[in-house]
């Protein structure tokens, strides 16, 4: 931004730089007049995003979502708890100079901590969460449960910050709740023999849980951050994000003595590209949102359903079942009518 705010405190003065002593005067004063009045024109042509490139950026973060997703699903001799520390440690070393530069400070406005503390442990846990269904549960069927986040955001706002819930919303969270029983298939409905063996069923279980507990973690992060509004700087959040997740992880690694190094090579490689695509999602994601209507970026956003489709048949040779495809639908419809629905209230 500063960058940007430099040069265009320097344009003004350069037309005055055409201008001699052996020109008239009123030469000098109409060109002048003139290029004042077109300066305004000039600096919104300059400032006006390319069409569609909001649309680029949210395409962009889907795709490195997805290949994040992708490294940890392939990150199996890892534990998922350890694999969120890796990606707090590498984001922490982007992070830092970034406040340094912005001179936001590490702690943040006083009446703002206590929502910063909230979405550090909110938002770290929801990463631990989801990082887990990528180890248990297929890359497709964990994907597709976080996009019930926004109807579990429509139901926190409702609660906390007293927003309105419709009829809509409610029926938004029935199409959630479908998508959900689709992917899940529970035997009292579809029968012992859509679950598969009782052990791999039980694992799917305890990913599908886990997927559900992000989406509602995030679900929660997105009401705080609505509450901090742009008090905030963007950096300081994520700052917060990544410090108490860092601990968080720690804490949890010990009493579940889980801390090991990955012994293979490529595995490590694996978490450097994880917190690497991680960290770039956040900023095109937010880049994204900046320049573009959100109701048309939560549309974009459905492309991670169809990134992590086509990598499950790829690198894992496993085709999505109708039942996946069912319920992919149906919450990705949820998510995006939700979100289009908010766009709208604010736009009037």
């Amino acid at each position: 931004m500063r960058p940007q705010d430099s040069a265009g405190a320097a344009e003004p003065g350069e037309p005055g730089l055409l201008l001699t002593d052996d020109a008239p005067s009123g030469a000098r004063e109409e060109p002048a007049a003139a290029e004042a009045a077109d300066a305004p024109e000039r600096e919104a042509k300059k400032k006006a995003p390319c069409p569609g490139l909001g649309l680029f950026y949210t395409l962009l973060s889907a795709f490195l979502f997805s290949l994040s997703s992708l490294f940890v699903k392939k990150v199996q001799d890892v534990h998922a708890v350890e694999i969120s520390t890796f990606r707090c440690v590498f984001q922490m070393l982007v992070v830092i100079p970034c406040l340094i530069y912005r001179k936001t400070g590490f702690i943040g406005p006083k009446g703002q901590r206590i929502f910063l503390i909230l979405r550090g442990v909110l938002g770290s846990t929801s990463m631990i969460l989801i990082y887990y269904a990528f180890q248990t549960m297929s890359l497709a069927d964990a994907t597709v449960i976080t996009f019930s986040s926004p109807v579990f955001t429509s139901i926190f706002a409702w609660i906390f910050l007293k927003e309105k819930y419709s009829p809509l919303d409610a029926l938004f969270t029935m199409f959630s709740i479908t998508g959900v029983i689709l992917i899940v298939r529970p035997p009292f409905l579809f029968g012992s023999s859509s679950s598969g063996t009782e052990e791999s069923y039980s694992v799917h279980l305890k990913g599908t849980f886990a997927a559900i507990g992000h989406a509602v973690f995030a679900g929660m992060t997105l009401v705080i951050l609505r509450k901090m509004g742009k008090s905030v700087d963007y950096f300081l959040s994520i700052w917060y994000y990544v410090i108490l997740g860092l601990l968080e992880s720690i804490i949890v690694l010990f009493i579940l003595g889980e801390w090991s190094l990955p012994y293979c090579g490529l595995d490590r490689l694996y978490l450097i590209l994880i917190g690497l695509f991680g960290l770039g999602g956040q900023v095109f994601l937010t880049k994204g949102i900046q320049i573009e209507k959100a109701g048309l970026v939560a549309i974009m956003k459905a492309m991670d359903v169809v990134f992590a489709f086509i990598f499950q048949i790829i690198f894992f040779n496993d085709v999505p079942t109708w039942w996946t495809v069912g319920g992919a639908i149906c919450l990705v419809a949820s998510s995006t009518g939700a979100a289009i629905r908010k766009w709208y209230q604010s736009s009037k």
